[in-house]
């Protein structure tokens, strides 16, 4: 399943908008990331054309993929920014990312961390529980602040996922029960240092049905016209992220279909829309191209160890994530079921499991669906130095982070002299 980016050229060559891949890891080495500009500005445009009936705002969810010049090509088309801690908003600053439209999303946001994004001013705090309100409004007070607030509604709503990476239930550590909000609300009204702009709630990722969102929006607008009645209003109502893509056979969302749902259950109400796409912008723009360097046979179990592992991409391991691997180039050799393996000391350094493939020790194969969670959850264990990241358009590329060096791995520690 190729995606749209990715085509086979004459000779059975494997590549990007109009990049071989071959020549994206012979000048940058393997294991590499590689991103497609066009495949990031049509799914933007495309979510943020969907929505065009209703005023909205598009804040992309940093943590699917922080690279900066991402987040400066996002920026640039206007997109506003989801982030979970400080670090993401000096990454949104830095790639001029407007702070206006900048929500703050997170159960355990530190005091430094309220007061940078109050320096900025930004547009809005996604509000997680009692004691964080508590301690916005008294950042704010400290620093002769106003904090502008939302209130993260759970609204017990199963997003049918997997668990991991539901947050919607109230089993969930996210958001509080549409009863302690309304109160919260109460208590934010008479506060100071706080003002309500609006309403928050974010059930889930990788989500295939329209259903769930619907009825995470019919629960929040209850709230709304319940702090209307006590002449409480917001501006916005935040449904949050989680629109899933295709990895395998899914079958997605359509964005126009989602819009216009959304669309006519706000119909005649005075708030604007808050959206916080992450996967959906950025997960089928991006691959993990790495090389096989060793094929093995167990007892009639075929493993190819590629230089790419666990610590380059941990969905796999993490909660048994499933991406598509393809043959970079055509070969003659013979097809075989095979697990792709990285070098990491772990049984669970695997990347893909029972996948048919024709290759060779040597060959370079491609990990599709690569551009969400992938980098961004990557680390340093074994000690392996992290990939380098590159982004093509039409038939230009270029770095966008370097891959670290063997004194990357060591640089901020220190032994006895």
């Amino acid at each position: 399943m190729l995606h749209s980016t990715l085509q086979r050229k004459e000779g059975g060559d494997l590549h990007m908008e109009q990049v071989s891949l071959e020549e994206i890891a012979q000048q940058y080495g393997t294991p590499v990331f590689v991103y497609s500009e066009a495949a990031i500005r049509s799914a933007y445009e495309a979510f943020d054309a969907s929505l065009s009936m209703h005023p909205h705002n598009i804040c992309y969810a940093v943590k699917a993929n922080s690279n900066l010049s991402i987040l400066q090509l996002l920026a640039e088309m206007g997109s506003g920014f989801d982030i979970v801690s400080g670090g993401e908003l000096a990454r949104v600053l830095r790639a001029g990312g407007d702070p206006s439209r900048v929500v703050f999303s997170g159960v355990g946001k530190q005091d430094w961390e309220i007061d940078l994004a109050l320096e900025h001013e930004i547009g809005c705090f996604n509000v997680e529980s009692a004691s964080e309100l508590d301690r916005i409004a008294r950042v704010a007070d400290v620093t002769g602040n106003v904090a502008p607030i939302s209130i993260r509604v759970n609204p017990d709503v199963d997003p049918k996922t997997h668990p991991y990476i539901s947050t919607g239930l109230k089993e969930n550590k996210f958001g509080v029960s549409t009863d302690e909000a309304f109160d919260l609300y109460k208590k934010a009204a008479v506060t100071p240092s706080l003002r309500i702009v609006g309403i928050d709630c974010h059930i889930g990722s990788q989500i295939t049905e329209l259903t769930p969102f619907l009825d995470a929006l019919t629960r929040v607008l209850a709230l709304a016209d319940k702090l209307a009645d006590r002449a409480i209003e917001v501006d916005h109502i935040d449904l949050g992220g989680g629109i899933g893509v295709q990895y395998k056979d899914e079958t997605p969302i359509d964005v126009g279909e989602f819009a216009s749902a959304i669309g006519q259950a706000m119909s005649g109400r005075p708030q604007s829309l808050v959206f916080e796409p992450g996967r959906m912008i950025v997960a089928n723009a991006g691959i993990l191209l790495t090389r096989v360097n060793t094929l093995k046979s167990n007892e009639g179990k075929n493993f190819a160890v590629v230089d790419a592992a666990m610590n380059d991409l941990i969905r796999p391991a993490l909660y048994s994530a499933w991406q598509d691997v393809v043959a970079v180039a055509e070969t003659n050799a013979q097809a075989k079921t095979w697990d792709i393996v990285g070098p990491v000391c772990e049984t669970g350094d695997f990347l893909a499991k029972d996948r048919h493939l024709a290759i060779n020790e040597d060959d370079l194969v491609a990990v599709l669906s690569a551009g969400a969670y992938g980098f961004v959850m990557s680390s340093n264990y074994n000690s392996r130095p992290r990939a380098a990241e590159v982004m093509v358009s039409g038939d230009e590329h270029r770095v966008i982070r370097r891959r670290e060096s063997i004194d990357d791995l060591f640089a901020l520690e220190s032994i006895r002299e």
